[in-house]
């Protein structure tokens, strides 16, 4: 019989007495561990979760001063700064919300910190597409965020820093309200200036033809290398070179208007005010008309020319017929092959303009930068009304807009210097803008009589033209598979153009379609034949000083930083 010892029993029993309590520290260990752990997990969520309500918070503000400068501008925003403050997510809003409590890092509870830091200068834009300018304010925006029914009541913070920018559209090289569209089919394009859309960007050049963009790229909707959906026209897509940024999905740039900016709203642009509408109203403000420091108004039986809005219209010019006889005829007649119609024109001639300059600057009480000029002749479905500009190789030294809401057409040089013709030196230019439904370039050989003989008539040739302005004006959309000519296309053309150059040095914007020149690009073959195109962007217009008068500007808010940041600072 085997009898068991006392003593292993003893040492087994203190064996097993010994690995219960290593395993009971073990186990506490992994407990304590995987509740520390927890609390942990508990703190970050609670931190993000103040993190997120602090950027609620800032984003709030910064909802009301994007209004407020749309709407009012700086001085706006300005005049509110001190109310921003108050400006904190609410219970009504989010339910969620009743649990936080916000409050200003300098002491203020229930509250926002929102200061200005740089007054409203015309400098370099704080923006990922760089060597941009515009008038613009810098703004430090600071939220604090705790959560009041935490175990940890852990307090976080956000700061935002915004800068309020209104940009001149014209310096932009190509600016579009619309769909644009740049399929080349006769030589290469390259934009040397900043391009953007509102909308969507086809860029589809026929091979063996190049697009080359130098500069940013950015549209609202997408950048696609393909036709519009709406032309029907069959390329072999050529080449597409981008060397700076080109993004889509950014913000739309927009007018202050109080209105939609879609694009047929903005051909309120050009448009005569409606009586009941205040020269002083958002939209008032924008149009050309009450822009204007001298308006002409051409109706069947008078010629009206009064001074601008800036004194009420109050100044008669013309009456009498012979103040402005010198520069304005009436009895200009022409064909538009595009068109299909005659074309009544009103006709300035801007060197005899300038020699009446000085008369009109001292009856008008200032120099004219902006003259509007408006055909308002009957017509029936044989004719349009127009405005035409001859004679404009120089222009007078403060510069000179000149805006209509007719068709326009403009013969010869305009605002170039005889020693830089065909080049892109636009130094000795002054700023100039030509506004309108449709913008016509005729060639120094076009004749008015011509216009209705076959393109294959030695009349219809051009002759090298040089144009220096930014030009603002419609377009034909492509629709029913017809292609709107695209940017290659923004300005018209009449004439055979083979073997001859188009220079142009400016900016394009398209903000509408044309309402009354509406016939489609390419609607016949006997229209016009493509130039070799030498267009750039005028480095002129990215000196606030050398802009044209009246230049439009798009506003938008630029976030120029955003970090989690020390809680109850300032900084």
């Amino acid at each position: 019989m085997k009898i068991k010892s006392p003593s292993l029993e003893g040492f087994s029993l203190a064996l097993v007495l010994v690995f219960t309590g290593v395993l009971f520290l073990l186990l506490s260990g992994v407990l304590a561990l995987t509740t520390t752990n927890g609390n942990l997990t508990q703190r970050y969520n609670e931190y993000y979760d103040s993190v997120a309500a602090a950027e609620a918070a800032t984003e709030k503000v910064v909802a009301s001063m994007a209004s407020d400068f749309q709407n009012s501008g700086v001085n706006g925003v300005d005049g509110n700064l001190a109310n921003y403050g108050a400006s904190i997510p609410t219970p009504a809003e989010v339910n969620d919300w009743a649990n936080y409590q916000f409050s200003d890092p300098s002491g203020g509870p229930s509250a926002t910190y929102v200061t200005k830091l740089t007054a409203w200068q015309f400098t370099d834009l704080n923006w990922k597409y760089t060597g941009f300018k515009g008038s613009n304010s810098t703004y430090r925006i600071i939220s604090n965020a705790r959560n009041t029914a935490s175990a940890y009541g852990i307090t976080s913070a956000v700061k935002q820093e915004i800068q309020l920018v209104s940009i001149p559209l014209f310096e932009f090289e190509v600016f579009y309200a619309l769909d644009m569209e740049i399929c080349p089919g006769s030589g290469g394009l390259t934009f040397n200036g900043r391009v953007h859309d509102n909308a969507t960007i086809y860029c589809q050049p026929s091979s063996p033809n190049t697009v080359t963009f130098l500069d940013h790229v950015t549209a609202a909707q997408k950048i696609l290398p393909t036709n519009s959906p709406n032309d029907s026209n069959v390329r072999t897509l050529g080449t597409i070179v981008y060397q700076a940024e080109h993004d889509w999905n950014v913000s739309s740039l927009n007018l202050p208007l109080g209105i939609s900016n879609n694009p047929t709203n903005l051909h309120a642009l050009i448009d005569i005010p409606p009586g009941s509408e205040s020269a002083n109203s958002l939209l008032g403000v924008q149009r050309f008309y009450n822009k204007a420091d001298l308006i002409i108004l051409v109706s069947n039986a008078t010629v009206i020319a009064t001074s601008g809005a800036y004194n009420n219209f109050s100044t008669t010019v013309c009456p009498p017929w012979s103040s402005i006889s010198s520069f304005v005829q009436t009895n200009i007649t022409s064909f538009d092959k595009r068109e299909g119609k005659s074309i009544q024109a009103t006709q300035i001639d801007l060197q005899n303009f300038n020699s009446a300059y000085s008369g009109l600057t001292t009856q008008l009480g200032r120099p004219v930068k902006i003259l509007y000029v408006a055909d308002l002749r009957s017509t029936d479905s044989t004719t349009l009304s127009g405005v035409k500009l001859v004679n404009g190789q120089t222009l007078p030294a403060n510069g000179l807009t000149i805006a209509t809401y007719n068709p326009l057409y403009v013969k010869g040089h305009y605002n170039a210097p005889a020693g830089a013709l065909g080049t892109a030196n636009t130094t000795g230019t002054a700023p100039a803008a030509l506004i309108a439904d449709a913008v016509t370039v005729l060639s120094g050989l076009w004749n008015d009589g011509d216009g209705s003989k076959s393109l294959n008539a030695p009349a219809r040739n051009a002759t090298d033209t040089t144009i220096n302005a930014a030009v603002l004006g419609g377009i034909v959309p492509s629709a029913y598979g017809n292609y709107s000519g695209g940017v290659e296309n923004f300005l018209r053309l009449l004439e055979d153009w083979t073997s001859r150059t188009l220079t142009f040095n400016g900016s394009m914007v398209a903000l509408f379609p044309s309402k009354t020149a509406t016939a489609y690009w390419g609607n016949n073959s006997d229209i016009s034949r493509p130039p070799q195109r030498a267009y750039a962007f005028d480095l002129n217009f990215k000196d606030n000083a050398k802009l044209p008068p009246g230049t439009p500007e798009v506003r938008t808010i630029i976030h120029a930083a955003w970090n989690i940041t020390q809680a109850n600072s300032t900084q």
